[in-house]
């Protein structure tokens, strides 16, 4: 049974199912290092989705449907920016509501511009290209690295890209600043304000070129609801790796082998609800380990601080 589920496919799987998930823990990660709590992922990658989907089906064009997915992404992005930087509304409260927006209205544009209810799929719809190395040949290489589409590709490079740009330059540590040291920043000359605007954009970019990998590259379909969570899951890895996109990666990969783990269990009688309730649990767990994590790191920094104290003081 063992040697039927972990097999060099399973790589392969595991890094298809996560990279949806890791495109919106990069999304949550960049809000959460200027401090904002991005609980709208969910509805930013739905959005994205569908749009994704509609204008595939509408210009015969993948290029064209990406970018608009990813307009579409920023536009849901900036409700939370003015919601929360210009109204000073509750983080939870406003990305709550984008989530409800954003399932309410996908359902009424899939009804009123596609003509469907529940699902859209079509023969032209134009998917996200996959890529394949004729030189890895056949064998472990070819079965892990072969036919991935641009996205899944692109996400691994994206991810490096915001690692460098948090820690190796000037606008990543002055959105650190922001997110740490709000009031200190603003004293050394830093808008507070944009640098949040900034984060927010950009983090709605990459949303929105989530749900379109979703619905044009992990599939080629649109679905109402087809983010199923993984927008909240994106959420988790980012406390897990504590926005840290290198490590966010990992807390990915967990949930991405959870799931094609649960799918291969399947054919041997494992019962359904078991099987979709397995990515939930390890959400729970990572997270649950994540808030241990982060309370021995704070207890260490106040011991640390407090003994800096007596010293001074002595």
């Amino acid at each position: 049974m063992l040697g039927r589920i972990f097999t060099p496919s399973l790589i392969y799987a595991t890094i298809r199912s996560a990279t949806p998930i890791l495109y919106a823990a990069l999304c949550a990660s960049i809000t959460q290092q200027a401090d904002i709590l991005n609980i709208g992922t969910e509805g930013i990658m739905l959005m994205g989705a569908f749009f994704g989907v509609a204008i595939s089906y509408l210009t015969g064009s993948w290029l064209l449907a990406v970018l608009v997915a990813m307009a579409s992404g920023a536009a849901m992005a900036m409700i939370i920016a003015v919601g929360h930087i210009r109204y000073h509304a509750d983080n939870c409260a406003i990305g709550m509501g984008v989530n409800l927006f954003a399932v309410a209205m996908t359902k009424f544009l899939l009804n009123s511009v596609l003509g469907k209810n529940g699902t859209f799929t079509d023969p032209n719809l134009a998917g996200i290209p996959k890529l394949h190395l004729g030189f890895l040949g056949g064998g472990f290489l070819n079965t892990v690295l072969n036919d991935w589409s641009i996205t899944e590709w692109f996400v691994i490079i994206l991810m490096l890209i915001i690692s460098f740009l948090f820690y190796k330059t000037a606008w990543g540590l002055r959105l650190r600043a922001v997110g740490r040291l709000p009031q200190a920043a603003q004293t050394a000359g830093i808008n507070v304000n944009a640098m949040k605007y900034q984060a927010i954009l950009i983090a709605g970019l990459i949303g929105g070129l989530a749900g379109a990998h979703l619905s044009l590259g992990y599939s080629k379909m649109f679905t109402e609801s087809m983010t199923n969570g993984r927008g909240f899951m994106g959420v988790a890895a980012m406390y897990f790796g504590a926005a840290n996109p290198l490590l966010t990666a990992v807390g990915c990969l967990v949930f991405g082998l959870a799931d094609s783990v649960g799918a291969r269990l399947q054919p041997f009688g494992v019962p359904s609800q078991i099987i979709l309730l397995m990515p939930y649990v390890v959400v729970v767990t990572v997270l649950a380990i994540s808030l241990i994590i982060e309370k021995k790191r704070q207890d260490a920094r106040k011991s640390s601080l407090t003994g800096m104290n007596v010293k001074q003081g002595g």
